[in-house]
């Protein structure tokens, strides 16, 4: 029997022969937000004694349903942007967490921070996708792709001027990731084969990145607390979407948490 991950990738290998048929990879080249300069995703997640936000526009989850009603994502894009949010990650995948390439466009239009697309991208057509519908990075899963398949789509992130997040989730994983082609490495603390979260979970995989690399930490924070256990352990940037979504002011909610980080690093430091 499939699991959750397995049966989300066979339909968007569906999904994607119907896009494809719709409009042609060279079509993509065509679209107004091709041709726009991408925005530098990577520097943007590397901040001074704190720790960069990605904040998600997520609508649903697979294992939690709807998880927002009142979804506006340009006025959310734009609370994020004002709320201190150092970039903005955007769900398209639709099937499973009811997300739209429309909803990266908007987003694109109107805040000047760099934009993820997080979608299960298997092929280089959803690279330049996500380039045409405004991403300035693309989410990259080393667990849903061989080691040939996840240097192809680095590849296409290069060509279409995108930077990509590589996301592992095991030892395993690493075997795929070239880093002299990686510059920016996640690990998902939810396992996206069973929906279960440890709160924590990959710090220790991430410390196995060379160097240089930018270090995200992906799904299951909600606190200042989580963003200070991450920052005392040199982890450059947290994802976060459910929580920042389940609030009313998801941009205020960012710029809370931001603020309460830094009373934590002050009291530590007296």
């Amino acid at each position: 029997m499939p699991n959750i991950l397995e049966e989300i990738v066979e339909q968007t290998v569906i999904d994607l022969r119907k896009r494809k048929q719709e409009r042609s990879f060279s079509d993509l080249g065509d679209l107004e937000l091709f041709e726009r300069e991408s925005r530098d995703f990577g520097e943007a997640l590397q901040l001074e004694n704190d720790v960069a936000v990605i904040a998600e526009i997520k609508k649903a989850s697979p294992s939690k349903g709807l998880i927002r009603e009142d979804f506006d994502p340009q006025r959310i894009a734009a609370q994020y942007q004002e709320g201190g949010a150092s970039a903005i990650s955007v769900l398209t995948d639709e099937p499973a967490f009811k997300g739209s390439l429309k909803y990266l466009e908007t987003a694109s239009k109107e805040v000047s921070i760099p934009l993820l697309r997080k979608d299960f991208i298997v092929e280089p057509y959803q690279v330049k996708e996500a380039k045409a519908f405004g991403a300035d990075a693309v989410l990259l899963i080393a667990t849903i792709t061989d080691g040939h398949q996840l240097q192809e789509l680095l590849h296409a992130a290069k060509e279409f001027e995108l930077q990509a997040l590589v996301e592992c989730y095991s030892e395993e994983d690493f075997e795929y990731v070239n880093f002299e082609h990686v510059d920016i490495l996640g690990v998902n603390n939810r396992d996206l084969r069973t929906f279960d979260v440890d709160l924590h979970r990959g710090v220790e995989l991430l410390h196995k990145a060379p160097e240089d690399t930018v270090l995200v930490s992906e799904s299951g924070l909600s606190s200042a607390t989580d963003l200070q256990f991450l920052l005392e352990r040199n982890i450059d940037a947290a994802l976060i979407g459910e929580y920042f979504m389940r609030q009313e002011n998801p941009g205020e909610a960012v710029s809370a948490m931001k603020s309460e980080l830094q009373n934590l690093i002050t009291t530590e430091t007296k």
